[in-house]
């Protein structure tokens, strides 16, 4: 049985951030051309290591949501195997997919969302905001029935002023935004493949106009007063993408890398190729804090991840091991393996090969 300890609030706060800077999540999904569909994001925590595992949820696997109160919400039973990437405790999966490709995470949306107010009387129907992607991936096998079943929960906050919206995907490629605001449940397809944090989804698309000048490759050379203006480098084409780690600006620049991406052949080849696009969103730990109180972290993009949903294999590195790790869902016998959860790392160490110089 799950513990309700002191733990519990620093969970809250390590996954959804005491602070704007605590948390920048970004995500993409790209399809490569044999069909398999890729959905691929970063997770940032600039305030120390943020203990992150991967979780093994059997089929029949009995699960319980926490309250503000307790271990005492709502009550679920695994009817599919569930590979989970989870902060701070294994209940928190920030980033999952089922055996049946249900694919789902959760991104930090602070002062735009807002949920039902907790009502102690429904705690049989309560289920905790940062256990949402742990509940539709143990439940359901497409978006639809995530969809139809929503109303049949309540989803609360754990803490007040973290709230966060998620991704939702199928092996189809299909990908929809579901944000909750004043209580209300919102679903957004999601074409553009992307997501980040604060504003809602639909500010996010609207700010998108704002860089309609924006092309690959260079531009052309112009005329002003006689002179002759033309580049001065490559790429000359994308000045003027905005460069900061602030969400608008995060979705601006994932959206023009992967609308420019080239289509890669295979699964794997995508996954390779998510991982090199999100290399463009670590977030160095310096500009998170002012001088002198920078904690002793090597980044603050903690984790990166890349998700085969046609394929079902999770890929994903850390800021302590750039190496990609795999778990394959289908070289697991979720009716027989146990519940369980391990660190990203075994050791927060990053391996280096020697290369030895023939004679």
């Amino acid at each position: 049985m799950m513990k309700m300890t002191k733990n519990l609030l620093l969970g809250v706060v390590a996954v959804c951030g005491s602070t704007f800077q605590a948390v920048a999540c970004t995500g993409i999904s790209l399809t490569s051309r044999d069909g398999s569909y890729v959905q691929a994001r970063t997770i940032e925590w600039a305030r120390g290591v943020l203990q992150s595992e991967y979780v093994i949820i059997p089929r029949g696997q009995q699960l319980t949501s926490f309250t503000p109160t307790g271990v005492n919400g709502l009550t679920f039973t695994a009817k599919y195997g569930v590979v989970g990437l989870a902060v701070v405790q294994k209940e928190f999966i920030a980033e999952g997919i089922n055996e049946a490709g249900l694919s789902a995470g959760l991104f930090f949306f602070p002062h735009y969302g807002g949920y039902e107010t907790y009502d102690a009387a429904q705690n049989q129907r309560t289920l905790a905001d940062l256990q949402v992607t742990e509940w539709l991936l143990a439940q359901f096998s497409t978006i639809d029935e995530v969809k139809a079943a929503l109303s049949s929960v309540r989803v609360v906050g754990l803490e007040k002023t973290a709230v966060v919206h998620w991704r939702i995907g199928e092996p189809s490629g299909r990908q929809v935004v579901l944000e909750i605001v004043g209580g209300v449940p919102h679903f957004y397809e999601n074409e553009v493949g992307v997501l980040t944090n604060a504003p809602g989804f639909e500010w996010q698309l609207t700010n998108l106009n704002n860089y309609v000048n924006l092309h690959p490759g260079d531009a052309s050379v112009q005329k002003l007063s006689g002179i002759t203006l033309q580049p001065t480098g490559g790429n000359s084409g994308f000045l003027g993408i905005p460069g900061d780690a602030t969400p608008p600006s995060r979705f601006v620049r994932a959206a023009f890398y992967r609308g420019t991406a080239p289509q890669r052949a295979t699964g794997f080849d995508t996954v390779q190729q998510c991982f090199h696009l999100l290399n463009n969103f670590d977030i160095p730990i310096g500009i998170e804090h002012s001088q002198g109180d920078i904690p002793d972290i090597p980044s603050a993009t903690q984790w990166t991840s890349a998700i085969d949903l046609t394929n079902r294999k999770v890929y994903y590195k850390t800021a302590y091991n750039n190496s990609i790790r795999c778990i394959d869902l289908k070289a697991i016998d979720f009716s027989k393996v146990k519940y369980q959860s391990q660190p990203l790392d075994k050791i927060q160490e990053q391996p280096v090969e020697m290369v030895k110089i023939p004679r």
